[in-house]
């Protein structure tokens, strides 16, 4: 069964978002695109994404603090959420630090990322 191809991109880096969109949307997927963490749950529940990209270096955020308050919320705690960040050791602890599904690095193979979301919009 397939589900809802719905991604919501979350990054302060205009360039990524515009690879983001690009890239998403030539595959199939419906994206959303933000350049902050303002009124996190509204911007989900207003998008009710299948996937979260969020960046773990956002301006005056840390997207692992974010990755926290989905997870911890009733309503988005069962999105999956993709850490993106270009900080070193960053994937050694993304689950203990905030809950986050998986990790890529900065600057990301397209390919290997797509292969990631396809993990966690898909169901078999």
């Amino acid at each position: 069964m397939i589900m809802s191809k719905r991604v919501l991109a979350i990054d302060d880096n205009p360039y990524i978002l515009e690879i983001l969109d690009e890239l998403l949307k030539y595959y199939g997927y419906e994206i959303k695109l933000s350049s902050n963490a303002e009124n996190i749950l509204g911007q989900i529940a207003d998008f009710n994404p299948n996937l979260i990209l969020l960046d773990v270096m956002l301006e005056g955020r840390d997207g692992r603090d974010l990755c926290k308050i989905i997870k911890n919320d009733p309503n988005t705690g069962h999105i999956p959420i993709i850490l993106i960040s270009a900080t070193p050791g960053v994937s050694e602890n993304i689950h203990e630090e905030g809950g986050a599904d998986d990790y890529v690095a900065k600057p990301f193979d397209i390919y290997k990322l797509l292969e990631k979301i396809e993990k966690y919009t898909f169901v078999s």
